[in-house]
């Protein structure tokens, strides 16, 4: 059955309604300006799983707690600072099919807005003690930043290895799902143990996430996303990196100068594109991903059944049967 996020949300509805409320009253501030930013960040919010990890996690694991709250809001908080940040990077004008800030409120308004809510989330840790939801949401932030840079430095070159691929998906996207599966073991009292054990379970997530999204590039599902849009910024995912590991050396030679002269040439990405298809790169992409899905179920083989763990559950199934 395909899984649907309002009844994988079921076990916690009467809590996912309590943080919007409660992560409001977090971002408010005494600047009218920022009220009404703040207001149209939250109006545009999107399918809110970030905070369903942090709160399905907690439920198996020991118990929803008032620094479940906390720690979800301190996810959300730093990751949309780095979304405001990253727009302003990218000079990007959309962000989920809205305008972004700096598109309404320009550059300077945008960066300032992404400092307020970092340092909100800082304050909302240190005012009440949360240093150890501190430690794990600010290792994933680092290893975000780590991560694009990595690949905007490998992008250049165009020499990404599978090595170096999983590097990046493991720091862009992994470590922030993972800190969502620490930060709400962590608030339902769980042992050290127990909270790596569910950092790895949603690293795990994290990875099949992202080679989800890299295979939608290739037109597998209808997305939100223009057709090779991975391929028109440069960037090496998985699909390509085998079909080009397996090509001859006079293919790779002519993929590599299309996606590096070419990339924004309608004509050229969609050779690339079946280039991939005919190589057999989608294919070792998707038993990549579903290898990572396998192994992220097997880490809650373990749990006694429960509502947050069949809840779980559907929320990875999710996560790469979606169709955006």
């Amino acid at each position: 059955m395909k899984p649907d996020l309002k009844q994988i949300q079921a076990p916690i509805a009467i809590e996912m309604e309590e943080f919007e409320i409660k992560f409001r009253d977090f971002m408010k501030s005494k600047v009218k300006l920022l009220d009404h930013i703040t207001n149209y960040i939250v109006r545009r919010k999107g399918k809110q799983m970030r905070p369903m990890f942090v709160f399905l996690t907690a439920g198996m694991c020991g118990g929803i707690s008032e620094s479940t709250y906390r720690g979800a809001a301190l996810i959300e908080l730093l990751h949309t600072a780095t979304l405001v940040h990253d727009d302003v990077v990218d000079d990007s004008n959309y962000r989920r099919g809205f305008f972004s800030i700096n598109a309404l409120w320009k550059n300077k308004i945008a960066v300032l807005v992404g400092d307020y809510l970092l340092s909100r989330g800082l304050l909302l840790s240190v005012d009440n003690g949360d240093f150890d939801l501190l430690k794990i949401v600010s290792n994933a932030v680092r290893e975000m930043s780590e991560g694009e840079l990595l690949q905007m430095a490998k992008s250049r070159k165009l020499d990404i290895t599978e090595e170096v691929y999983y590097t990046i998906i493991r720091q862009k996207t992994a470590s922030l799902i993972a800190s969502c599966c620490a930060v709400g073991a962590s608030t339902s009292g769980a042992d050290t143990e127990l909270i790596d054990k569910m950092r790895t379970f949603g690293e795990k997530i994290g990875m099949a996430f992202q080679i989800k999204d890299d295979l939608f590039d290739y037109g597998e599902d209808e997305i939100g996303k223009p057709l090779g849009i991975d391929i028109k910024e440069k960037k090496m995912t998985l699909p390509l990196i085998y079909a080009l590991n397996n090509a001859s050396w006079l293919d790779k030679r002519k993929i590599i100068y299309l996606v590096r002269n070419k990339n924004e040439d309608k004509k050229s990405v969609n050779e690339v594109i079946a280039f991939v298809k005919k190589s057999g790169g989608l294919a070792y992409a998707n038993e990549a991903m579903n290898r990572y899905f396998e192994e992220a179920l097997q880490l809650l083989a373990d749990f006694p059944d429960s509502e947050y763990k069949r809840s779980l559950e559907g929320l990875v199934r999710y996560t790469i049967e979606r169709k955006k």
